[in-house]
This record gives C-alpha cells, sequence and structure tokens, in this order.
C-alpha cells in the first residue's frame, strides 16, 4: 500500500518570528501553504526556533490546524539535519536528507501524488516536464531566496519609513513582460489569432450600421460599439485564462469553437500574436506562484496606505495576484495559513500595462564591453604572458598512486554504474587521482565532503578506504542521490549520509571537500564554500565554457588575472577551455589545455590570495579525461604536500 510509509519523514521547518498574520521566515509560510494545498498528511511537522525566539506552541493563525506541529529546539535536530539550513525533510531514523525550499517542496507534491494519483491539480504544479525549480538557474534562486529575502527585509525595515521597493521585486515585475513561452503553445496562439480575426470582421459591418438611413444616434452607439470591444478584448484574454486554468482541471485546453481557416494555417509562427503572463512562468499555475504569493501578499499588507501608488508601478504583479486569487484551490489553503487575500485596484487593461524597461540590462551590457578587445585566445595568452604569466602545472604528488580495484567489492567499483570496461578504466584513474591526494590530506575523524556527487563513485570509495572519516553526498538530483544511497545500502556502510540540496544549503562543518568534473562556476562555488569553511579541496573542474558571472562569482577570479584582462578577455579562455576533446586537432588540444590552465591558475590564485596554498595539477595518465586539471587548496592549518 501506498500509505505503509505514513509519517516515516520528518518535516523540519525554521521559526524566527511569529505575527497574527504568520509565521516567519517566509520559507516556513510558504511549506506550510503547500502541505494545506495538498492536503498532505504524510509528515511529521516540527518548527525549530531560532535563538532568542520563544517556543510558543500557540501558532494556529499561521499554520493550517489539520497539520499537527511539534516544537523542537536545534540541539534536538539530527545531526545531518543541523548540517542543512532548513526546511529540510528526512526519512526517519535514516541519513538521507532533503534540504532548501525548492527540492522540500518538489518533494511534497511528489509525496502527494504517490499517495492519491487523481490529484492532477498538485501534480501540475511541477510544470512542463517535472523541472519547475528544479534547475539551479537565475529564475530558481530568484523566487526560492531572492524574493523571500527581500520582502522579510522589507518588512522589517519599515519602521515607518517609506522604504523603496526591493530591486528584486522589480526585477520580478520586468520578468513578467517578457514574452511567454511555453510548449506547444502555436495551436493556442492560432486560437487566439482566430479570436482577434473573428472581432476584426465584425467591424466593417457595425460601422456600416450606424451609416444606415433613419438610424438615430445620439452617442449611444460608441459606448455600445466601447461595450462590445471590451467584451471581445475578454473573450480573447480567457482564451489565455481558460487554457491555463484546465491544467489544473482533468478538462482539456479549450478548443477552438471551430477549425481554423485556412488564411490562419497558413500564417507563419513567428507573425502570430504573443501570448500574456497569466502567471508567473507564463500561462500556467505552478510551484512558481505557491512561492510567490506568500511573499508578495505579505509585501502588498505591509504597503498600508500607499498600496494603490505603489502599485502602479507594479501592474503586472498586480494582475499576477488577482490571477492567483482565482485558482480554484487557493483560497481555502490560505485562509488556513491565515493569508487573507486583498481585493487590489482593478488593473490595468494588458494593452495599457507598458513592459518595464530594459535600459539597465543595456547598461549592464555595456559595462562589460571592452572597446580594446582583442578576439581569439592567442592574443590573450599573449597578454598575460607580456605579463609574465603563462600555463603552470605542478607535478602530481602520487602520479603512480592506484587503488586495488579488483580486490574491492563490486559496488564501490564504478563499473557498477553500467559503464563500458574503456570508460570504466578511465573512470578509476580519475578516481585515483583524486582519493590518493585526499588519502594524503585525511585525518582519522574528518568530515569530507563530495559535492555535485552525482551517483556518488567518489564519494562511496573514500567512504570505503576511509572508514574513519564521515563522508557526506551533496547533489541536486534526486535520482542521482537515490542511486548512490542504494549502493551504500548494498555495502553496509554507516559513515555516509546523503544530502540533497543546493549546495548553498549545506552549511555544516567539513575538513576536506572534493568535486570531480563540477561543471562551470559550480567549480568557484565549491573553492569559495571551501574556504569559508576552512577546508581543503580537491577539485577536478569541468564544462569552462558555461562559467559566466554570476551573483556571487565574478571573473577573473584574482586580483592579478583583473589587472591584466577584462571578463570579455577571460571568457575567451574559458570558451577555448573546453576544446580538448580527443578528436580535435592536436593543435587545438594544446591550446585548449594551456587555456584550461591558465583559467585554473587564476581560481588558485584567488584562493592564494584569501590565505591557502593552492596549486593546479595534471591527473595522471592525462587520457583519462580530456578535464583533466586538478585544483588543490589547503588553509595553513593543514599541510599540502606537493610531493610524493
Amino acid at each position: 500500500m501506498k500509505n505503509k510509509s505514513m509519517h516515516d519523514e520528518c518535516l523540519y521547518l525554521e521559526l524566527s518570528h511569529y505575527t497574527e498574520d504568520g509565521i516567519f521566515p517566509l520559507h516556513t509560510s510558504i511549506v506550510l501553504f503547500l502541505l494545506s494545498y495538498c492536503d498532505s498528511t504524510s509528515f511529521k511537522v516540527f518548527l525549530v526556533p531560532n535563538e532568542g525566539t520563544a517556543a510558543n506552541p500557540l501558532l494556529k493563525k499561521g499554520a493550517p490546524a489539520k497539520i499537527p506541529i511539534s516544537i523542537l529546539s536545534q540541539q534536538e535536530l539530527p545531526s545531518v539535519v543541523r548540517s542543512c539550513r532548513l526546511p529540510a525533510l528526512m526519512e526517519k531514523d535514516g541519513n538521507f536528507c532533503r534540504a532548501g525550499l525548492a527540492v522540500v517542496l518538489r518533494y511534497i507534491i511528489q509525496r502527494t501524488c504517490d499517495i492519491d494519483c487523481n490529484r492532477k491539480d498538485v501534480s501540475e504544479l511541477l510544470g512542463f516536464k517535472k523541472t519547475c525549480l528544479k534547475a539551479c538557474a537565475e529564475w530558481t534562486r530568484l523566487c526560492e531566496i531572492s524574493i523571500p529575502l527581500a520582502v522579510e527585509g522589507f518588512l522589517q525595515n519599515l519602521c515607518g519609513q517609506r522604504a523603496p521597493i526591493p530591486p528584486e521585486i522589480l526585477h520580478l515585475e520586468h520578468k513578467l513582460g517578457e514574452p511567454v513561452r511555453v510548449h506547444n503553445d502555436d495551436k493556442i496562439r492560432r486560437q487566439k489569432l482566430q479570436l482577434l480575426s473573428k472581432n476584426t470582421k465584425k467591424e466593417p459591418v457595425e460601422k456600416g450600421s450606424e451609416r444606415s438611413p433613419g438610424r438615430y444616434s445620439d452617442g449611444g452607439a460608441d459606448t455600445t460599439r466601447d461595450a462590445r470591444k471590451e467584451n471581445e478584448d475578454a473573450e480573447v484574454a480567457s482564451l489565455e485564462l481558460r487554457t491555463a486554468l484546465s491544467k489544473l482541471t482533468m478538462e482539456q485546453i479549450p478548443a477552438a469553437t471551430s477549425r481554423e481557416q485556412s488564411c490562419i494555417r497558413k500564417v507563419k509562427t513567428s507573425d502570430l500574436p504573443a501570448l500574456e503572463h497569466v502567471f508567473a512562468e507564463g500561462l500556467y499555475f505552478t510551484l512558481t506562484d505557491v512561492v510567490l504569493l506568500p511573499c508578495l501578499h505579505y509585501f502588498f499588507v505591509s504597503l498600508g496606505d500607499r498600496r494603490d501608488q505603489t502599485l502602479k508601478a507594479l501592474p503586472l504583479l498586480s494582475r499576477w495576484y488577482q490571477r492567483v486569487g482565482e485558482v480554484s484551490g487557493v483560497k481555502r489553503p490560505a485562509a488556513d495559513c491565515g493569508i487573507h487575500l486583498l481585493n487590489l485596484a482593478a488593473p490595468l487593461p494588458p494593452s495599457a500595462v507598458l513592459t518595464p524597461s530594459s535600459c539597465s540590462l543595456q547598461d549592464e551590457k555595456a559595462k562589460t564591453t571592452d572597446l580594446h578587445f582583442r578576439g581569439g585566445p592567442r592574443p590573450t595568452m599573449s597578454k598575460l604572458e607580456e605579463n609574465g604569466i603563462s600555463a603552470k602545472f605542478t607535478s602530481h604528488p602520487c602520479p603512480s598512486w592506484s587503488l586495488d580495484w579488483s580486490n574491492l567489492p563490486v559496488t564501490v567499483n564504478p563499473i557498477e554504474g553500467k559503464l563500458s570496461s574503456e570508460r570504466a578504466l578511465r573512470k578509476q584513474q580519475q578516481l585515483d587521482n583524486i582519493i590518493s591526494i585526499v588519502t594524503k590530506l585525511a585525518k582519522p575523524g574528518d568530515t569530507i565532503v563530495d559535492f555535485c556527487s552525482g551517483g556518488g563513485h567518489v564519494g562511496i570509495v573514500l567512504a570505503h578506504t576511509l572508514s574513519s572519516c564521515q563522508v557526506i553526498l551533496v547533489e541536486n538530483k534526486e535520482e542521482s542521490l537515490v542511486r548512490a544511497k542504494d549502493r551504500c545500502d548494498d555495502l553496509g556502510l554507516n559513515n555516509i549520509w546523503f544530502v540533497q540540496a543546493n549546495l548553498d544549503y549545506f552549511t555544516g562543518p567539513f575538513q576536506i571537500g572534493v568535486a570531480l568534473h563540477a561543471c562551470g562556476v559550480a567549480t568557484d562555488m565549491v573553492i569559495d564554500h571551501c574556504i569559508k569553511a576552512l577546508a581543503a579541496f580537491v577539485i577536478c573542474p569541468c564544462c569552462y565554457g558555461f562559467i559566466q558571472n554570476t551573483a556571487k562569482s565574478t571573473f577573473p577570479r584574482s586580483q592579478k588575472f583583473k589587472n591584466i584582462l577584462s571578463y570579455k578577455e577571460h571568457m575567451v579562455l574559458c570558451r577555448f577551455a573546453d576544446q580538448t576533446a580527443v578528436q580535435l586537432p592536436a593543435e587545438r588540444r594544446i591550446i585548449g589545455k594551456k587555456c584550461m590552465g591558465l583559467v585554473d591558475l587564476d581560481r588558485a590564485w584567488c584562493a592564494e590570495e584569501r590565505g591557502y596554498s593552492a596549486y593546479v595539477s595534471s591527473m595522471e595518465p592525462e587520457s583519462c579525461s580530456p578535464k583533466n586539471n586538478l585544483i588543490v587548496g589547503s588553509s595553513s592549518d593543514r599541510c599540502l604536500s606537493l610531493t610524493a
């Protein structure tokens, strides 16, 4: 039975403070809202007060009455949960933790659908291909982290002042003005064109009737025509809304009243009318809207008597808020959580809503434009060489070290992952390179974190070979982590934990961080996380072409490189660093390897500027991977040996 595991999982929510209207932080209110929306009673729910927060059990106004909630101190949290930012979910008496708002919300939806497969209104929250808020992208970060934090900061900093609209809210307003892109939107856009065409054809007839003999006109005809025009506009707009809401019921997408005319079928897709945002991600009500509703509601409530004036700058968000209130199933959980939806002033019609200016984006683009830029990798490398900088590789400290793979359990071997014998050998060589260095760095009792762990190839071998150390796998993809856990269960390992979370949500102490083929800026995030924890790191980067400036990392990384290269010049190095595939000409691979070395040297020097010892080395043999660089670093309290 699907219900046999009821209450096997515990849900931990942070409690910083509470008001008559709700429970804070907003992450907690969002989770409680979704639990009520899903009618979920599958989890044991615990509120965990911050230090200095009173553990008052009378929290009825901010929590659904049908969800039993207990109070738990931080000291009572399971060890793996204490290593993560809340909200977090953990299997009862287990070692598998899901942490972070998006991960927890997605899992609540999945569990609800496992128990009741008829909850289409719940399953559709995950959007097309079930990917809503899954990727670690700018949009996910805006909704999951930036907006809740911005609203909480706005609420705390009001103090009677006329605080400006947070830039994150303005950014969201801008995003709602961007073109809607949805799967298979061609059909809906043609239906919209047909409605527009039908309304246009009525116009000449109506004008002719006004000029017919004997008809008396005192202006009433204009009023009638305006009213009819408003009805026609509403009919067109309702197409998108009906299409959106049909996803939450057993109804199908509304079909056109008749087959499209041949002239409409022949219209190019590029010439079809654009679709307007109904909800945050486009047409459909998704998990993103669930996340944003409590945030925007509390923001609108806090505006008080200046709400109408402020909303003139946020017409798209005003329309969005009203649309969300029309969704079947929203009002009940909102009321359960003390969210009394506002009746905002009538928003402007779509045609009167101006898309926010993109001047800021153009200004940002102008900032990264280098008038003296010279294209291609050779000019950039020459510019560095003229300043005494070239790719520098330190000799591998353990070039001939290797595990005795033949005597290890089959489940430890990467061949267990159904790789070909050739790929399995290369994977073994890659693991040998990382594990040899970690073995020299590790001390009994150390905690070693395998970031971006995937299926756990590195972490499982470390847990098996370094039984005196605690190993933690941190990975955002659930399916990969579940495979790793199954392998560890077969091995009977008891010194390994599994954390499904974005890297930012892992906050526990550790002594060594590793990552094999961390893509793009993930390498820089891992290094920064290790330095913050004063931990040593052994990183093999990958996907240099995906490197770009982010909210947390800007390039070049080190001051030495910044003094010489512009952002655009550094991006040239990153793009050419990806050209190391074996099928490429030898000359291009040599240039690619040099570019890889320079990008990683910049990373190593950035670590040194923060008090670390660091170097760049190559895996042995280099043929084990086209991306065969290793960046190794440690703080002063841990010896970083450069020789075997």
